[in-house]
């Protein structure tokens, strides 16, 4: 491939599409990335997914802390390249940066656009009990999410996808679609079709506070949550002042209960918690300091934990 291409991403997310790019031979003329962070326990700073790829296979990496100075801006200007790929980068680019390439700048987004613009939209797609969910690869304006759209890809949200089986999903169908696409897109043969802007709905990001569960909703609802929020931060539940995380459950009776949070059952299959309608079978759990373990194995450890107790929640009996 003749023409010039820079690529910009940050997580494991992006690292899919760059990985298919080098397999195909498209080698990026500079590769662009967050800089290092801390990370893990020891808060030793740490390269990202993209800019180890990058440095296994020898491309050049920029890593600006973002686009303010002239300096930044004119060393990109300077590749003169004929296109930029975008892929969960983590920065606003400014409109210097996205008319630089003769192309402009394109973006792999985790969505079927008009459809969950914004920072989380493969983690609020399950969220929202969609049945699909997919990709887009659009023309990046300055309008958070708002450029035209190349095309979109979709896959089915299966009733067991967690967040992060979904990441990997459409990491995956990104990079495919990515290659199969950037051809036309380089030779001028596929058109952007402008997004529906009355179609249009925005992905807040996840935070912490979503994570603790009140069983006065739903057992279909607090499935999703439970689901959407791992890998991370992790659904919680709370018995007698003790915040356990829980990563895996399944609805498996329905109807009302006058006790949401009280413990069912517990035995081979789970622990069995009442909702608002129907019940919760906790099948993975951790507790504070130690692994996680399957919750039949733990309640049979400890029985006294769990007979007759009742996990937290926003209700009050009438």
């Amino acid at each position: 491939m003749d023409q010039k291409i820079i690529f910009a991403g940050t997580p494991d997310f992006a690292s899919v599409s760059l990985k298919a790019l080098l397999d195909a031979g498209i080698r990026p003329c500079a590769v662009y990335t967050m800089p290092d962070r801390p990370a893990k326990r020891g808060h030793h700073l740490t390269p990202s997914p993209i800019k180890e790829l990058a440095l296994q296979h020898g491309l050049e990496v920029r890593t600006p802390e973002n686009f303010k100075s002239e300096e930044e801006l004119c060393s990109f200007e300077e590749l003169h390249a004929d296109l930029c790929i975008v892929v969960a980068y983590g920065m606003i680019l400014p409109e210097r940066i996205l008319k630089a390439p003769r192309l402009g700048c394109i973006n792999v987004h985790g969505s079927l656009l008009p459809a969950y613009r914004g920072a989380a939209p493969i983690q609020r797609s399950l969220l929202d009990g969609c049945e699909k969910t997919g990709v887009s690869i659009m023309q990046l304006v300055k309008k958070l999410d708002a450029g035209d759209v190349f095309v979109s890809e979709s896959v089915p949200i299966d009733k067991k996808d967690t967040s992060g089986t979904l990441f990997d999903k459409l990491a995956k169908l990104g990079a495919q679609t990515l290659l199969k696409y950037l051809g036309p897109i380089l030779a001028g043969t596929i058109r952007a079709i402008p997004q529906d802007e009355s179609k249009a709905t925005y992905a807040e990001k996840i935070t912490k506070d979503m994570a603790p569960l009140n069983f006065c909703q739903s057992a279909k609802e607090l499935d999703l949550l439970i689901r959407g929020l791992n890998p991370w931060p992790i659904a919680t539940a709370t018995l007698d002042g003790i915040c356990y995380k829980i990563f895996e459950a399944v609805p498996v009776s329905s109807g009302i209960h006058k006790h949401p949070g009280e413990i069912l059952s517990f035995g081979k299959e789970g622990i069995e918690i009442a909702c608002s309608d129907g019940s919760l079978l906790v099948k993975i759990m951790q507790s504070p300091g130690k692994g996680r373990v399957k919750a039949a194995d733990f309640a049979r450890s400890c029985p006294q934990k769990f007979e007759g107790k009742n996990f937290d929640c926003n209700y009050s009996a009438s």
